[in-house]
Order: structure tokens, then sequence, then C-alpha cells
């Protein structure tokens, strides 16, 4: 498969459909950001273009342009809404860089000294957890 070949049916191409939910946090006319369902850290964030994209090898530079805008707002949220002294902001391109979702994301995760990320164990955090830590991001952005 080539990076040019973009599966319309990824999770995060029915995320942007609505045709499954999502804990948002942000959405403009170009991007939008959402809570993992399998954080590694609370707070931990995705933000992803809605232009179609396999991953950064493919996209667009009108699509980086505004999703790097978004993940930049995202972090100071996160950053903030958090009190984390820094922030991790990951991105694999195919999957031998361990991309598992086909569809170009951006991992934000805030970070405190002295703690581990959590595995990406494939176990679904609590959704009123999500939502209450969706709700710490949205308020840190206003």
């Amino acid at each position: 498969m080539t990076s040019s070949d973009y599966d319309s049916s990824n999770i995060f191409a029915k995320i942007l459909r609505g045709e499954i939910p999502s804990c948002k946090v942000y959405e403009d006319d170009h991007s939008i950001a959402f809570m993992d369902v399998m954080p590694q850290a609370p707070g931990h964030t995705l933000v992803l273009p809605k232009q179609p994209s396999r991953n950064l090898l493919d996209a667009s530079p009108e699509a980086l342009s505004h999703v790097i805008q978004t993940v930049q707002k995202v972090a100071n949220a996160v950053k903030d809404a958090f009190d984390a002294d820094g922030v991790y902001i990951a991105q694999f391109n195919e999957p031998s860089a361990g991309q598992t979702v086909f569809h170009l994301h951006f991992h934000v995760i805030p970070r405190h000294e002295g703690t581990a990320l959590k595995p990406h164990s494939g176990k679904m955090e609590d959704g009123d957890v999500l939502a209450e830590n969706a709700r710490k991001i949205i308020e840190a952005m206003s």
C-alpha cells in the first residue's frame, strides 16, 4: 500500500462523518481535536485535518498549515488544563513507524516530570473521565 492510498473506512474518517461518536474539544473548518479513547496520560488528545490524507507524507501543504496551528492551540490548552510540565507531540507515518490509523493525526499528551506514559494497551477509558478531561481542555481554550 502506498502513502496515497487513503481508506475512507478508517475510524477517524468515520468520526469526521459523525458515524462514530467522539469527545470533541475543538473544531474549525479545517481540523478537529478530540480525546483519545485509550489515553497514555490524562488529557491525551488527537488532532487531525478534515481533509483526507493517509499521513504527513501525502497531506497537502494547506492541510498541514491548518492542522499544525490547531496542534499548537490544543497543546497550550492541554498544558494549562492539566498543569503539565511539558507536552509530548507524536505523529507516525506508515506501519513501520508505528502508524495504526491511516488518517493523518497528531497525539498531544501532557507530561509531568517523573511520570511515565501508560502503554497504548487497547483498554478504553471511561466515558465520564474523557468528558471531564475534555471539559478542562475546552475551558482552558476559552
